[in-house]
């Protein structure tokens, strides 16, 4: 199995890795210490351009709870363009940006996975507390083209899985601020994040789903 991981270095990126390492599987990691950056348009398109097909899953573990503020914004007083379009070019972007490659380093033929990290907080439906708008925004954009490109691959790619992974509080870094949250560790989410994907078949392409496997409301 070849896996394309991009957020290598990041908290539940380096426990994918290890684990899809552990299962044997030849990792290619793009992370911000190698350089790729997802707000960089140009990086993404050289760096994605480079690599060499096929590969059996691109899994897209990158994303950011903030990008000028310390904390997401609690009211509407708090919106700012600055803020919105960091998050609009890290969390939604930036992943389409990946996908427009999809079809190229996915194979046309055998089950293949497309896979981003998003948010229950991305959800319209399940909306209940509001705030946040920047993130919330930015995971609900994301889910949007999840669903649009897998509609698309499956004309192509009729066994590919595209699919958006809420992965619950997991502990790292970007939940340090969280301390109320009851969190997993990296590792077991990981794990659980692959069990889902093990699990899941073609007809439930551009779904949302979180690390139990349970569909998540748009």
């Amino acid at each position: 199995m070849r896996v394309l991981l991009i957020g290598e270095s990041g908290g539940i990126g380096s426990a994918l890795a290890v684990e899809l390492r552990r299962r044997n599987a030849e990792v290619v990691g793009l992370s911000r210490r190698d350089g790729f950056d997802l707000t960089d348009p140009e990086a993404v398109e050289m760096q994605l351009a480079s690599l060499s097909p096929t590969f059996d899953m691109i899994m897209l573990a990158s994303g950011a709870l903030t990008s000028t503020r310390e904390k997401p914004e609690k009211s509407l007083r708090d919106v700012s363009a600055k803020e919105l379009t960091g998050q609009f070019a890290v969390n939604a972007i930036g992943p389409a940006l990946v996908l427009r490659h999809a079809p190229r380093l996915l194979p046309r033929k055998g089950r293949s996975i497309f896979a981003a990290l998003s948010a229950r907080v991305g959800s319209i439906g399940d909306n209940q507390a509001g705030g946040w708008y920047a993130y919330r925004a930015s995971k609900s954009a994301l889910n949007q083209i999840i669903r649009t490109s897998a509609i698309e691959l499956s004309r192509s790619h009729r066994d590919s899985v595209c699919v958006a992974l809420h992965p619950g509080t997991v502990r790292t870094n970007f939940t340090q601020n969280f301390p109320t949250h009851e969190k997993a560790d990296a590792d077991i989410a990981a794990l659980r994040l692959l069990s889902v994907l093990d699990q899941l078949k073609s007809q439930d392409t551009g779904g949302f789903y979180d690390y139990s496997g349970t569909r998540v409301d748009w």
